[in-house]
């Protein structure tokens, strides 16, 4: 998968969709343009059942200190968390990632910072723009169309994420199909068109590869799926948006050296011409990202 043959065999296949173009936009203050460049968006934790310690921090006070470094270190997007994604963790409900999350987005944006916040409550939506956030970080299917309606209002973006079940916490088996492309591209599709109409400029897709689903608990066959969607993350593009991809921990196959895991990825996400790039270890993959700008210069 990962060998010249099986990639130039890859770019004949899709060769129309290799050169397509995303959408650019003005984002606080900042351009987001996946045609010129990558953008990196770096994760604050405030959830303790979060797996990558290095995320998690124990208080608002020390989410604002994460927050100040992670754009010292070049992180674009600042994405904070309330609730963790591990299907086993407790659940935090809405009002009490309320009381966690609006401090620090309140801080962090009052600084000048681009606020991303992730959440499938209507509820948590409407709070944390209210206090500045510019970015929705949708991790449900459920009152989509409500969320989008709040995001327009607040002329923020939405990264929509494919979740196999209504959120993040309740998700039945990922369909390994043949071509996962291609029921991720209707799922975007039709999200999109709800996105739209309800008046949101700003948007990236996010297949979700870093989600719990217990059919991929096969390590071997997680790290091979991820590496593919990785790879083949240009065709989404063609539905005209940035694509955002979560990079994965791979625990299983890295081990002691689990921290330089997404920095791997990074090198296949960005062969898939991943526009966003969703990482706990942002200086470790703005090396990657400013290695690769180089190679590919000369």
């Amino acid at each position: 998968m990962l060998d010249l043959p099986s990639l130039a065999r890859l770019a004949e296949r899709h060769a129309e969709d290799l050169d397509c173009q995303v959408a650019a936009f003005d984002l606080g203050g900042y351009r987001f343009d996946g045609n010129a460049r990558p953008e990196l968006m770096g994760v604050i934790n405030l959830s303790s059942g979060s797996w990558y310690r290095e995320s998690v921090v124990p208080d608002g006070p020390a989410a604002v200190k994460r927050g100040r470094v992670l754009a010292a270190q070049g992180a674009a997007i600042l994405d904070v968390g309330a609730e963790s994604s591990l299907a086993h963790t407790e659940r935090v409900g809405a009002g009490e990632q309320e009381s966690l999350l609006l401090p620090v987005v309140r801080e962090l944006a009052g600084e000048g910072s681009i606020v991303s916040v992730e959440t499938y409550h209507l509820s948590v939506a409407a709070a944390v723009l209210e206090a500045g956030a510019k970015v929705l970080n949708l991790t449900g299917s459920v009152q989509t169309e409500a969320i989008y309606r709040e995001a327009a209002a607040h002329e923020a973006g939405v990264i929509i994420c494919y979740v196999a079940g209504p959120n993040v916490r309740e998700v039945g088996d990922l369909e390994l199909g043949r071509d996962p492309i291609a029921a991720l591209y209707d799922y975007f599709a039709e999200q999109v068109d709800l996105a739209t109409a309800a008046g949101v400029e700003r948007l990236w897709i996010d297949p979700g590869l870093g989600f719990y689903y217990r059919n991929l608990e096969d390590s071997a066959e997680r790290v091979r799926h991820q590496t593919r969607v990785f790879l083949e993350s240009f065709r989404l593009r063609r539905l005209g948006w940035p694509v955002c991809q979560a990079l994965p921990h791979a625990f299983a196959t890295f081990q002691d050296e689990v921290r330089s895991a997404e920095a791997f990825f990074a090198v296949a996400a960005r062969l898939g011409r991943v526009d966003l790039l969703r990482t706990h270890e942002v200086p470790r993959v703005r090396a990657v990202l400013d290695t690769l700008a180089q190679i590919r210069a000369e």
